[in-house]
């Protein structure tokens, strides 16, 4: 079933490292991504295009709601986080800890770059996640040992 996903830089960034930008496209969900998040995937160092991105939407987020304000996070987080939270149904696919614990509180789903890797798989997009989760890792993106072990075997794929 498709999903409404509005998502944060980290995700796209630790995707196009690793060439699998196209896994979020390639799942099937609505994509809505946030101009901050477009604009700051753009001005990095390996900038990313909207149009790399696939099939997305746009959108302006013009008011960041008062209690994400008062988290201080980055603006793509606060942007996604008051999207998600104003848009029933939304899901914020984002990595930050403390945009986490933010979406927590005020109850939006959430997930990561390592869930949009499992369901790849799990939807036969791609046929193994340990290497994905290994070129991640290289490229950057934290993952504890056990939260790797987790998503391993969650997928069939125990490592010894």
């Amino acid at each position: 079933m498709a999903e409404l996903w509005v998502v944060d830089a980290s995700p796209l960034i630790s995707l196009d490292r690793i060439g699998s930008l196209d896994l979020l496209a390639r799942l099937g969900h609505e994509l809505v991504v946030p101009a901050s998040v477009l604009a700051e995937v753009a001005r990095g160092p390996n900038p990313i295009a909207p149009d790399q991105i696939g099939a997305h939407r746009a959108v302006s987020v013009p008011t960041i709601h008062p209690v994400v304000a008062a988290w201080d996070l980055g603006t793509g987080e606060s942007e996604v986080l008051s999207w998600a939270l104003s848009t029933a149904g939304s899901t914020a696919i984002l990595d930050d800890r403390a945009a986490r614990r933010c979406a927590a509180t005020l109850s939006i789903p959430t997930r990561g770059t390592l869930h949009v890797v499992i369901e790849a798989k799990r939807s036969g997009v791609i046929p193994a996640v340990a290497p994905l989760i290994d070129r991640l890792r290289n490229g950057g993106l934290f993952l504890s040992d056990a939260l790797v072990r987790s998503a391993l075997a969650a997928v069939g794929e125990e490592r010894s």
